[in-house]
């Protein structure tokens, strides 16, 4: 069983997030990610350094893209949570890393889609200097990400189901990892 550890980062480089998935396999939209619920995700910010999913997920990392996205089953109120970030590089044989560009686009299971944090965004692209290229590809990503889970744009459709019914399936039989 292959295991994949997402590592997000801010872009001082300091650790922001991390999850440790299942590689369930790839295909055209890029790399898919099964972290069962149970999983644990480690944050190195704020009171909460520890906790666990309480749904079954799937998670893409596109190639060459500008975010990432989390699929996720009932009875977690957003459908698909996307992270504005970097394009991911891969570096590990089992690890993808990706820097956290603030912004977060958000499905609701009821269809309605928010754009999350852009006042962090404007904060952080003066107290990190985010490069002029950097905000046009982040404000891209967050126009191109709107549009397609508004408009039915595939793999938010419905291509992410498959995989989240793959995930989800041995979730009780795959060990946690620590």
């Amino acid at each position: 069983m292959d295991t994949v550890d997402l590592v997000l980062r801010k872009y001082d480089g300091r650790p922001h997030r991390r999850v440790t998935g299942r590689l369930l396999g790839e295909d055209e939209f890029g790399t898919w990610i099964g972290t069962p619920r149970g999983t644990t995700v480690r944050y190195s910010y704020g009171l909460r350094r520890i906790s666990w999913t309480r749904s079954d997920a799937v998670r893409l990392v596109p190639r060459d893209s500008w975010w990432m996205a989390t699929f996720t089953a009932a009875p977690s109120r957003s459908e698909i949570y996307c992270d504005v970030t970097t394009p991911a590089r891969r570096t590990a044989p089992g690890e993808f890393t990706l820097v956290d560009l603030d912004l977060d686009l958000i499905r609701l299971r009821d269809g309605r889609v928010v754009v999350d944090d852009e006042d962090e965004f404007a904060e952080h692209r003066v107290r990190f200097g985010y490069p002029d290229d950097v905000v046009t590809a982040a404000t891209a990503a967050t126009a191109e990400l709107h549009a397609a889970l508004t408009g039915g744009a595939e793999p938010f459709a419905g291509h992410y189901r498959g995989w989240l019914a793959r995930a989800a399936a041995p979730a009780r039989r795959w060990r946690r990892f620590r």
